[in-house]
């Protein structure tokens, strides 16, 4: 079970750098520590499997289903590209302020 697990972190993580590869460091620290992002990124990774699957539909809903996936792909991206600009922003915040 621990195995699937991270092996489903692991798919996240992947799928999330290959969309923002410039975020990556931003990207392991989130997904380490915010399980909503890491929901995200497993959803986003999920739908870029299926996506990948969908030639071996049925013609009748090929069409149908590829666009479907690249519509929820695509929102997710703009959901974790989001997220990544806040915390990058947070950290910058954090960064910039002057030593006690």
């Amino acid at each position: 079970m621990m195995e699937n697990r991270v092996t489903t972190v692991r798919a996240a993580l992947s799928a999330a750098v290959r969309r923002s590869p410039e975020l990556e460091l931003t990207i392991r620290r989130t997904i380490a520590v915010d399980k909503t992002f890491r929901d995200m990124c497993e959803e986003f990774a999920e739908a870029e499997a299926a996506l990948s699957r969908v030639d071996q539909l049925s013609p009748s809903i090929r069409a149908a289903r590829s666009a479907e996936l690249r519509d929820i792909i695509e929102r997710l991206a703009c959901e974790l590209e989001e997220t990544l600009r806040e915390k990058q922003a947070a950290l910058s915040r954090i960064d910039s302020r002057p030593p006690l």
